[in-house]
């Protein structure tokens, strides 16, 4: 007696499902120059080490003697595997399934991949190719009713953001429930030209009146720019590669602290450029990523929303082998100024940072919250509040490094300033609650209309006030607590950093992260 015959039929099973969609179908996928489902956990996942989960789930039909007459596999290859070395949740769809409608779906995949990585607290890294969620209306022909509509798993969900690093790759068109889950993670990528992501496809849009393609309706111009997704890449192995690094910075769960490298760079490295990065006339703009390389690790900055939001600069890099966050403001946006898009991109980053116990470093240069009929629209106030919320609930360390203007509310939020101030000023720094230009104007508007010489008092008002915002009478008043040579930050970074790791403790925050 043996159970040979059983073992028999589940490896003909096997090799059903790793047929996919079928010949056609794959054929299609690979047409379009995308990878199939298997292909890109082959590629995603270190060699020899995916564990399928739910291989041979699927429809099948059978004959009158019961022998099984046709089979298609569930649209998802799901399991667990290692990448580079770190046990890893992989839950990936398959286009060539029914382009993974709802009739061809088994939603307990997904739930069990995501319950998976919380209880066992690896990170999650989803591969979405599809829609994932109502399907065709085909499918009604079937079963001949609607429904009331739920989100099975969307618990799931919202409580495994709150355990573990969630990454969404994006690549193909991903709407409805499809793009629900690349929104809602700690990290996403979009390949050019070949994903989209929308709440529902062209056909609907034009039902609406709108005459769009895929392309135009959620190309990555659209949504790499409004901030649905984090970055975009050229290729499906660009993804990958992103989704690598961007995990090599965090831990696997809440439960853990990042994980220190090697240090490869000298922790009291100085260098030269810093001391005059910064122009002195205090108007024209600098570049914020040359500061940043200049004081974290040599080549470990990682940046994270490139394209929206583009007064601040967000990422992650390494300080002498930690891993930090980092917020920069951009002066070539705005002059930095904190518009609605860069509130939520703060908002959005300090909560990532917290949550995964990333210690922040903020280069500030913030002339305050944008102003005019234009931010006001887009509702910079409710934002900029919602942004200043999540710096003052960040429960990690904070080291602001103030390299020119910190004004208003806005200049403000730099860190929780009801802590302690881990703070370094460069001799460029420019702050107060109103900037002096235009603020002289106002302030004195009499007396310069009743001057016999408005330009020379103006001229005079300027030169005077001008010796009071020099930021080394702050100093005196203990209003800035140290300022600094530019080219000793690193060193002083690198202090700060094992300072902070002291104080770091894993664990569940208090607040929840918001997608």
């Amino acid at each position: 007696m043996s159970w040979e015959k059983s073992i028999e039929e589940l490896r003909w099973r096997e090799r059903l499902a790793e047929k996919m969609g079928g010949d056609e179908p794959v054929e299609r996928q690979r047409g379009r120059g995308k990878l199939t489902v298997r292909e890109r956990v082959a590629f995603l996942a270190d060699p020899g080490s995916f564990h399928e989960i739910g291989k041979i789930a699927g429809r099948a039909t059978y004959t009158a003697d019961d022998e099984m007459e046709s089979f298609l596999p569930a649209s998802s290859v799901t399991g667990r595997a290692t990448l580079d070395g770190r046990p890893t949740v992989i839950l990936a769809d398959d286009f060539t399934v029914r382009g993974g409608a709802s009739d061809a779906s088994i939603w307990q995949k997904m739930v069990q991949m995501i319950k998976m990585a919380a209880e066992y607290r690896m990170p999650l890294v989803q591969m979405i190719d599809g829609t994932g969620g109502g399907g065709s209306v085909k499918s009604l022909e079937k079963d001949p009713r609607t429904y009331i509509p739920e989100t099975p798993g969307w618990n799931e969900i919202v409580h495994g953001m709150t355990q573990v690093p969630f990454v969404s790759l994006a690549l193909g068109p991903c709407a409805g429930m499809g793009a629900g889950r690349v929104a809602a993670s700690h990290f996403s990528v979009m390949v050019k030209e070949l994903s989209q992501v929308f709440v529902a496809g062209p056909p609907v849009a034009i039902a609406l009146g709108e005459n769009v393609t895929k392309e135009e309706l959620g190309g990555w111009k659209i949504q790499a720019q409004n901030g649905t997704v984090d970055n975009v890449v050229d290729t499906e192995a660009d993804a990958f590669i992103e989704a690598r690094r961007f995990l090599s910075y965090l831990p696997p769960s809440v439960h853990d602290l990042p994980q220190r490298t090697a240090p490869a760079d000298h922790p009291d490295r100085k260098e030269e450029s810093l001391l005059s990065i910064v122009p002195t006339d205090g108007k024209t703009p600098y570049k914020p990523r040359k500061i940043i390389d200049a004081t974290v690790d040599h080549g470990s900055f990682f940046e994270i929303g490139k394209e929206w939001g583009r007064g601040i600069v967000t990422g992650l890099a390494r300080i002498d082998g930690y891993p930090v966050g980092i917020l920069a403001g951009d002066p070539f946006f705005l002059d930095g100024a904190w518009t609605a898009d860069v509130c939520d991109k703060v908002t959005r980053h300090m909560d990532l940072c917290s949550m995964f116990h990333l210690p922040v470093i903020h280069f500030v240069d913030c002339p305050g919250f944008a102003v005019g009929v234009k931010a006001e629209t887009a509702g910079v106030t409710r934002a900029g509040v919602r942004a200043m919320t999540a710096v003052y609930q960040a429960d990690v360390p904070v080291c602001s490094v103030v390299i020119r203007k910190a004004y208003g509310l806005a200049g403000s939020a730099m860190m929780n300033q009801s802590k302690t101030k881990w703070r370094y000023c460069w001799p460029s720094g420019d702050w107060g609650s109103l900037p002096m230009a235009g603020g002289i104007e106002a302030a004195f508007r009499k007396e310069l209309a009743e001057a016999e010489d408005p330009d020379a008092l103006k001229e005079q008002l300027y030169r005077k006030f001008e010796a009071i915002r020099s930021p080394f009478r702050t100093a005196e008043s203990f209003l800035a607590e140290e300022i600094i040579d530019p080219r000793d930050t690193r060193p002083l970074l690198v202090d700060f950093i094992h300072h902070a790791w002291r104080v770091l403790e894993p664990g569940e925050r208090k607040v929840g992260y918001r997608p």
